[in-house]
This record gives structure tokens, C-alpha cells and sequence, in this order.
């Protein structure tokens, strides 16, 4: 069997942390920001982790 490879669009995208949670960016900020606020750009500039709901399929594209 073949090895597997890991998306490489995954790979630029998520980090892991040292507890094994996956790290990921806000969508939405990089482009028509004169509509949002400044709390709104404020907070989409935090890191957050990866959903539970996406989490087996994220895990799957990044090989884990």
C-alpha cells in the first residue's frame, strides 16, 4: 500500500499544540474590513482551535 500523504493546503494551514488540539486562523480577515468594526477585526485576529465537528477530518487530512 502506498504511503499517505498529507493535503498540503492542511499543512500551511493548521499547527498542532503540545496537548495534541489542532490551532487554526479566523476566515474573514483579509480583505473588505471597512464594513467591520474594530472589535470584530480585533477578534478575528486571535488563534483558536479546530471544532469538534471538523476535527476527524482535519486529523485525517493532516495524517494523524
Amino acid at each position: 500500500m502506498p504511503k499517505m500523504k498529507t493535503v498540503s493546503s492542511a499543512k500551511k494551514r493548521f499547527t498542532l499544540t503540545a496537548t495534541g488540539k489542532i490551532k487554526r486562523k479566523h476566515a474573514f480577515k483579509s480583505h473588505i474590513l471597512t464594513k467591520k468594526t474594530t472589535k470584530q477585526k480585533r477578534n478575528l485576529t486571535h488563534v483558536t482551535t479546530v471544532d469538534g465537528h471538523n476535527l476527524k477530518a482535519v486529523r485525517k487530512m493532516l495524517v494523524m
